[in-house]
């Protein structure tokens, strides 16, 4: 049975079983829960383990234009969408059930940007939920490696690394937000300590109307070998990209809220 997984941004007790009845009628095993709004206290992790242990073939979120012009909610999206992206693939597949105005797919962030957009009270709502938890999925094998480590205690941390090929080095900013740690470490957990070769702070890095605070070091990273990156409040926007010390920088852009 293919199973589904929805966060539903409007505490709207009416419009939710309405939603499950339809998808349970299509043969679907469907689970989800009701957004909490709560950044400082990261309260999308507890979202991002319930819906690892559910193991869903999609991720359905509920909301209107105005909950997702939210920067807030936004940003926590974001987070758990590179969350669940680093643990199912860059390719699992999110669909957007809109019920609110019309929904530009401009007003979505970078990891929600491929997300199916399709009004709530869409007569095809059950067909096409089908048809995307049937899509066969092709393994790709991304060019970089990027997962989200949060802790009441230790901070949000940024994990990242080159997909095969070895970086010599890692360059990492943000617009907004700022960064106050760094280390390199095993892929997959935060390293106790770390020894940074030739780590530079503080660098500024204009893109288009923003300019982003980064920092670097020259280690070498491999698939098994990944630079954490502790950033404070909200990153707005996030670069980075292996480390080069030509002018022209080959760096990833993803806009978080």
């Amino acid at each position: 049975m293919k199973k589904v997984w929805i966060s539903a941004l409007p505490h709207d007790e009416k419009l939710m079983p309405k939603i499950l009845g339809l998808l349970r009628k299509y043969g679907l095993d469907v689970n989800g829960h009701f957004w909490t709004d709560d950044i400082k206290k990261m309260a999308w992790t507890a979202s991002l383990e319930e819906m690892l242990k559910h193991e869903p073939d999609l991720w359905i979120i509920v909301g209107s234009d105005q909950e997702l012009g939210t920067d807030t909610i936004r940003y926590g999206l974001s987070l758990l969408a590179l969350a669940v992206q680093a643990n199912k693939g860059p390719d699992f597949p999110i669909m957007i059930l809109n019920s609110g105005q019309k929904l530009e797919p401009e007003i979505l962030t970078t990891p929600l940007r491929n997300a199916m957009i399709i009004d709530v009270d869409n007569p095809a709502l059950g067909a096409k939920v089908v048809a995307q938890v049937n899509i066969p999925r092709k393994k790709s094998t991304p060019e970089f490696r990027l997962d989200i480590h949060a802790h009441q205690s230790l901070g949000l941390w940024f994990e990242l690394g080159p997909g095969e090929q070895d970086w010599d080095g890692i360059l990492f900013g943000t617009f907004k937000g700022e960064i106050d740690a760094h280390g390199v470490g095993e892929a997959g957990k935060l390293p106790r300590t770390a020894v940074l070769e030739y780590q530079m702070k503080g660098i500024k890095l204009q893109s288009g109307d923003k300019e982003y605070i980064a920092w670097a070091v020259r280690n070498k990273l491999t698939p098994d070998l990944s630079y954490y990156v502790r950033v404070r409040d909200m990153a707005q926007s996030i670069l980075f990209g292996p480390f080069s010390a030509d002018d022209e920088l080959d760096v990833h852009k993803m806009e978080l809220f």
